[in-house]
C-alpha cells in the first residue's frame, strides 16, 4: 500500500472539516478571509499603494480598512490613485465572493436547522402522558377519546411517535380531530422500534402507553412485538411496571407477544374483536351500538368502584342502590364476576363493575322499589334452528363461524357467498357451512340466494380494498338487499360491516339493522384499556360467547304490555330471569343516528315510561 501524498493528506483532513456541519463551514471562511485581508494589507503597506495625499498609514489601520471593503464594497467609491484602487477592487472583489457565501452558508445552516425541527427530533418532556406508538386511522379516534377523558383531568398530554413526518402528522390531527381543549397533543418523528427514537417520547414517564400496528406494513404484529420489546426490555427502563396496550392481527402471534410483553402489556386481538361482535351483533340488533356507547367517553361507560357503605349487601340489592348508575358486576380479587348470581354477597376490599357518566357521579342512594304488579310473567322462549347468509370473505370467517357455532341451535345453517376462491372453513358441531362464488354486488346473485327467507344476513367488508372502495361495495350490496326486503314485504336482519365511520350516516338509507365500524371499535378499546388495565376481564367476559353476553331483548318479557313502570321495576324483572338490566332501545328510533339509533344505556332508574311493542330491554344474560 503506498503511503499517501501530502494532497491527499491535505484533502482528507479538509473534508473531515467540512463534515463537521455549518458552525465548521463558517470558521473555515472566517479563517480564509483574514489571510486574504491580511495579505492584501500587507501589499497596500508594503509598497506603499496609499493616496499620495494621505500620510501613511498605519498597517493595522489599512487591515482594518481591507476588511470594512470585504463586507461593503460602497467604502471604495471615494479611493484616489490607481495603485491604492486596483489593490481595493480585489479586496472589495474578494469580499462580494465572501459576503455571498456567507450568506449561503448561514442560509443553508438556518434552513437545515428548521428541517431538523420540523422532523420533530427533540425528547418530550411530559410526565404522567399517553404514548401512542404507531400511525394508523385508529389514532384520530383514539385521540379524539383521550381528549374526552382528560377534561377532568385538568391540563394533560398525548403525544404520538411514529415514522412520518412531524406536520404532515400534526396537519392531518387537526383535520380529523379539532380542538383539543386541555389536552396537549405532541407529534415525534421517529422508529418507535428503535431504542434511540423510542427515548423521544419520554415511554418511562408515560402514564400509558398504546401500542398500533401500522396498516402499510406486511407483517404489522412484528413491528407492535418488537416495539413492546424495546419498551419492557430498555436498558433505562424504570423500576415500576409499564401499562401498555397493544394491538395484534393475528392470534397465532398472541403467545409470543406475551413472552415479551409478560404482565405489563395487554393485547387486543383486533380481527378475533370484531369478528366476535359481528357474530354477537347479526343475533342481536342494535348490539354494536350499545359496544359503541359503552366503550366511548362521551356518555356513559364502564367503572370500578370500592362502596363502603353497600358491604354485606347482595347483587340485587346494589342494583337498587343506584339512580343513575348501573351496576353489572362485582370485582372479587382477581375474578371479575359479570351478572352474578342475585346472592352473590358485595364484601369488603370488593369493587362494583358499574356504568356511569363519570367516576364522580357514582354515588349510591336509597334503595328504589319495583312495582311487582308491572312485571310480566317469565315464559319459555322456544329454540329453533337458524339460518345464517354471509355475503363477503375476509380472513377472519372461519373464527367468526367457530363463534356463532356456541351461539346457535343443532341443525343451524350458514351460506357464505364470496367472489374467492372456495376457502377452508373449520369443523363446527351445531352449524352447517355451504360455499357458493358469486358477486355480492350482482343483483342476479342475490336473487338467487332467496335472501328474503335468511334469519340473519352478515355483509362482510372486501381486505383486498382500500376503505372507501370497500365501503362503496358494502352500500350497493345493501341497496340490493333493500329492495329485495321491499318486494318480498319482509324484515331483513342485515348487519354489514363498515371500515370508515364517515360512511355510516350514509349507508342509513339502506335500512341494515347495524353496522360494525371495525377500526373504531378497536380503537375505543385500546383507549379504554390505556385508561383501565383491569377492564380487559370485562371485555373478555362481554366479547366471549362463554358466560355473560349482552343481549337486547322484548320489552314485553319484562314489562306486561300497555303499564307504565320505571327502571327499578325493569331491573328487578330482569333479576328473577337471572339477568341484569343496563338500558332499552325504542324500536321507532332504530334508523336514526341523531338518537343514538335509540340506545340508551343506564337511564335514570326513577323515570317512568310505557315500553312499545318493538322496544327492546338490553341485558346481561347467559344465552
Amino acid at each position: 500500500m503506498t503511503e499517501p501524498t501530502r494532497g491527499e493528506r491535505i484533502r482528507y483532513r479538509f473534508d473531515t472539516w467540512m463534515s463537521k456541519g455549518t458552525i465548521a463551514l463558517i470558521g473555515l471562511l472566517g479563517a480564509a478571509t483574514f489571510a486574504f485581508v491580511l495579505v492584501l494589507a500587507l501589499i497596500v503597506w508594503a509598497l506603499p499603494l496609499h493616496p499620495a495625499d494621505e500620510p501613511e498609514g498605519d498597517f493595522f489601520d489599512i487591515f482594518w480598512g481591507n476588511l470594512m471593503r470585504t463586507l461593503d464594497p460602497g467604502t471604495m467609491g471615494g479611493d484616489e490613485g490607481w495603485g491604492f484602487r486596483i489593490a481595493m477592487l480585489v479586496v472589495t472583489l474578494g469580499g462580494l465572493v465572501i459576503v455571498a457565501s456567507l450568506i449561503g452558508i448561514v442560509s443553508g445552516g438556518f434552513d437545515a436547522k428548521v428541517e431538523e425541527l420540523r422532523k420533530g427530533r427533540s425528547r418530550v418532556l411530559e410526565k404522567d402522558h399517553t404514548l401512542i406508538l404507531g400511525w394508523s386511522d385508529k389514532v384520530f379516534s383514539i385521540v379524539s377519546e383521550l381528549v374526552i377523558a382528560n377534561e377532568s383531568r385538568g391540563r394533560a398530554a398525548v403525544v404520538i411517535l411514529a415514522d412520518r413526518d412531524k406536520l404532515e402528522m400534526e396537519e392531518e390531527l387537526r383535520a380529523a380531530v379539532g380542538k383539543t381543549g386541555k389536552t396537549v397533543v405532541i407529534c415525534r418523528s421517529g422508529d418507535p422500534m428503535a431504542l434511540a427514537d423510542l427515548e423521544l417520547g419520554s415511554p418511562h414517564t408515560a402514564r400509558s402507553i398504546i401500542l398500533l400496528a401500522p396498516e402499510e406494513s406486511e407483517d404489522p404484529d412484528s413491528v407492535v412485538v418488537k416495539a413492546a420489546l424495546a419498551i419492557t426490555n430498555n436498558p433505562n427502563r424504570r423500576e415500576g411496571a409499564y401499562h401498555v396496550v397493544g394491538e395484534l392481527r393475528d392470534p397465532a402471534n398472541l403467545e409470543a407477544a406475551r413472552l415479551v410483553g409478560r404482565d405489563e402489556v395487554e393485547w387486543v386481538l383486533a380481527n378475533e374483536l370484531i369478528s366476535r361482535i359481528t357474530v354477537q351483533t347479526c343475533r342481536q340488533s342494535g348490539l354494536s351500538v350499545v359496544y359503541s356507547e359503552l366503550l366511548a367517553y362521551e356518555g356513559d361507560e364502564i367503572y370500578m368502584a370500592e362502596l363502603p357503605e353497600l358491604v354485606g349487601h347482595d347483587y340485587r340489592a346494589t342494583q337498587l342502590a343506584f339512580v343513575d348508575s348501573s351496576v353489572m358486576g362485582i370485582v372479587k380479587g382477581d375474578a371479575t364476576l359479570i351478572n352474578p348470581p342475585a346472592d352473590t354477597l358485595y364484601e369488603a376490599g370488593d369493587l362494583l363493575v358499574l356504568i356511569a357518566e363519570d367516576d364522580s357521579t357514582i354515588r349510591s342512594a336509597p334503595a328504589g322499589t319495583p312495582d311487582a304488579a308491572a312485571i310480566a310473567v317469565p315464559t319459555e322462549e322456544p329454540v329453533a334452528p337458524e339460518r345464517t347468509l354471509v355475503l363477503g370473505y375476509n380472513p377472519g370467517l372461519a373464527f367468526m363461524l367457530r363463534e356463532l357455532d356456541q351461539y346457535v341451535s343443532p341443525g343451524s345453517s350458514v351460506l357464505v357467498v364470496a367472489d374467492v376462491e372456495e376457502p377452508g372453513f373449520p369443523a363446527l358441531e351445531n352449524l352447517t357451512v355451504v360455499f357458493r362464488r358469486g358477486d355480492v354486488t350482482s343483483r342476479r346473485v342475490l336473487d338467487a340466494l332467496e335472501a328474503e327467507l335468511a334469519d340473519h344476513i352478515i355483509v362482510l367488508s372486501d381486505p383486498r380494498l382500500n376503505a372507501q372502495r370497500s365501503d362503496a361495495k358494502t352500500l350497493i350490496t345493501l341497496l340490493h338487499l333493500r329492495d329485495i326486503a321491499e318486494r318480498a314485504a319482509v324484515d331483513l336482519n342485515v348487519v354489514s360491516e363498515m371500515l370508515d365511520d364517515g360512511n355510516r350516516e350514509l349507508a342509513e338509507v339502506t335500512d341494515a339493522d347495524d353496522f360494525i365500524v371495525s377500526d373504531k371499535l378497536v380503537a375505543l378499546t385500546l383507549t379504554q384499556l390505556s385508561e383501565n388495565k383491569r377492564l380487559a376481564d370485562v371485555f373478555d367476559v362481554l366479547f366471549a360467547a362463554e358466560g355473560s353476553e349482552i343481549y337486547l331483548r322484548p320489552a314485553s318479557h319484562y314489562i306486561r304490555e300497555g303499564e307504565e313502570a320505571d327502571f327499578y321495576t325493569v331491573v328487578e324483572a330482569a333479576q328473577r330471569r337471572g339477568e341484569t338490566a343496563i338500558g332499552f332501545r325504542v324500536g321507532a328510533q332504530a334508523h336514526r343516528s341523531a338518537d343514538a339509533y335509540g340506545v340508551v344505556v343506564n337511564p335514570r332508574k326513577d323515570e317512568r315510561r310505557r315500553f312499545a311493542a318493538d322496544d327492546r330491554i338490553i341485558v346481561l344474560a347467559e344465552d
